[in-house]
């Protein structure tokens, strides 16, 4: 039994091209980790204000949209691999350009944004690919863990990824955190080269805004995979806390770039725990409710985040939320690659991508306009009040989210009624 709530390490024992895969996106996580700590850190060092770190998320979570709805039709009518090297050396290059602002000195908030714009617009066109592949390289009773496996990688990219770039800003500076950035997405696009050919399979008879298209009608028909997605826009757009960190920082734990990270890294502890217990939630058909009690929980801990005052009081909620919202993505994603056909898994899972990195992104906008005007101890609480009143609202709304049962679910690939919308 004990066994069974632990961690499934199959996918990675069964299938080379999905441990490729996995290394790749491991090391990208960690490059991202690096360059968002580094990017509010020398935003907030130069304006001092909530406006512009929230603009970080502004410019990343817009940027995420327009490439992540694109990366889908991608995703659905080219070679999944060649997409994914593509835009992992358009990260490369972005990343190289912060690397290079910050060794000249030039100190340039637009600078800084325009390029992390670039950045996450090129993360956006290949996470469809990257987010599908598993799909396609596992066997369909080894999935739910082989995503499980990718969130556990993410996690502890954003546990030790804040950590080890506060101390690495601390002690070399920006420019050595950014380079960081550019080799962990070296490491990232030697992976992707590795891959297998993964083509579309789909008949590729449309293109571009027509594909598009048809994934987000596909995703807004009534049911589980709308609820699914319902419920992580409630909790990512309105309790999403990232932006509203450095302010935290300063109030409450003297403003060090340390005790930044320790904040980044006290959500990834709680997801890592999560992540090594995940069994226990890919081994569960009942991943509706699964995502909606962990949406719940989530709100409620950034809720008490924004009451505590006491630094460990701080990490521990944070830490709640860390487990919350890691048990939440893992479930979504499985039902989401589970009750989706491969010819439109592209797209839907570029939706996914919008919701899971641009919401936040968003969020974190939202966040540092509300926290400008009230605060960030207000902000985080009346956010979270009202991401678990639209969470409830779903739960209750929604049959097909809550009755959703991955071992009785049919394979729509095999289905014709799981064709064009």
């Amino acid at each position: 039994m004990i066994r069974r709530g632990l961690v499934d390490l199959r996918p990675l024992r069964a299938e080379t091209a999905f441990r490729r895969l996995w290394a790749g996106s491991s090391a990208s996580s960690f490059g991202a980790q690096f360059l968002t700590l580094a990017v509010l850190f020398q935003v907030w060092e130069q304006t001092g204000s909530p406006l512009w770190t929230g603009a970080v998320g502004l410019v990343s979570g817009i940027s995420m949209i327009v490439g992540g709805l694109a990366g889908g039709a991608l995703a659905d009518s080219r070679d999944r691999r060649i997409v994914i090297c593509t835009t992992t050396l358009g990260q490369v290059l972005t990343a190289a350009g912060i690397t290079a602002q910050a060794a000249t000195g030039v100190e340039s908030v637009g600078l800084v944004l325009a390029l992390v714009g670039l950045n996450s617009l090129c993360g956006g066109l290949g996470a469809a690919s990257g987010r599908s592949l598993p799909a396609r390289l596992l066997q369909r009773d080894l999935l739910p863990a082989g995503i499980a496996l990718t969130h556990l990688s993410f996690q502890g990219a954003m546990l030790l990824g804040p950590a080890l770039g506060g101390v690495l800003i601390g002690a070399a500076g920006l420019t050595a955190c950014y380079a960081a950035v550019v080799a962990t997405k070296l490491l990232a696009l030697y992976a992707a080269w590795r891959l297998p050919p993964v083509p579309p399979a789909g008949s590729g008879t449309h293109r571009g805004l027509a594909m598009t298209w048809q994934g987000l009608r596909y995703v807004v028909r009534p049911g589980a995979v709308r609820g699914a997605f319902g419920t992580d826009l409630f909790a990512s757009l309105l309790a999403f806390p990232i932006a509203l960190f450095p302010m935290i920082n300063d109030l409450r734990l003297g403003g060090s770039p340390e005790t930044l990270g320790l904040m980044s890294s006290a959500l990834a502890a709680g997801g890592i725990v999560a992540s090594l217990c995940s069994g226990a939630v890919t081994n569960s058909g009942r991943l509706g409710l699964v995502q909606s009690g962990a949406a719940t929980v989530w709100c409620l801990a950034l809720a008490g985040f924004g009451l505590a005052t006491e630094i460990w009081l701080l990490l521990a909620v944070l830490v709640v939320a860390g487990a919350a919202d890691t048990v939440s993505v893992i479930a979504r994603g499985s039902l989401v690659q589970i009750a989706v056909p491969d010819s439109y898994r592209g797209r839907v899972s570029a939706v996914d991508h919008v919701i899971g990195a641009a919401g936040p992104n968003l969020g974190n906008a939202r966040a540092g306009v509300v926290a400008a005007v009230v605060g960030a101890p207000a902000a985080l609480v009346g956010g979270s009040a009202l991401g678990l009143l639209g969470i409830t609202w779903i739960a209750l709304r929604n049959r097909k989210l809550r009755t959703f049962n991955a071992r009785d679910a049919a394979d729509p690939d095999n289905e014709q009624s799981q064709g064009e919308p």
